[in-house]
């Protein structure tokens, strides 16, 4: 499953409701897909849900989207 995991996961501070927020921008729909109340606790929760979300897509038979590069972003 690691090997597959090579999508960027975006860790936003929220005022609002006073967490972290975790989005996975290579995704489409998936802008803010968990949080965490600490920093630490929104990485494990992004984890998580990304593995959820790459499991999803391989039950489904969907494709997985292609992950981004620092080439894409430059």
């Amino acid at each position: 499953m690691v090997n597959k995991l090579k999508y960027q996961m975006v860790i936003r501070w929220s005022e609002e409701d006073d967490c972290f927020l975790v989005g996975f921008p290579d995704f489409p729909g998936q802008q803010w897909r968990t949080h965490g109340e600490t920093y630490e606790e929104a990485v494990t929760n992004g984890i998580e849900a990304l593995e959820s979300l790459v499991m999803a897509y391989e039950v489904s038979g969907e494709p997985l989207p292609q992950p981004s590069t620092i080439a894409d972003v430059a």
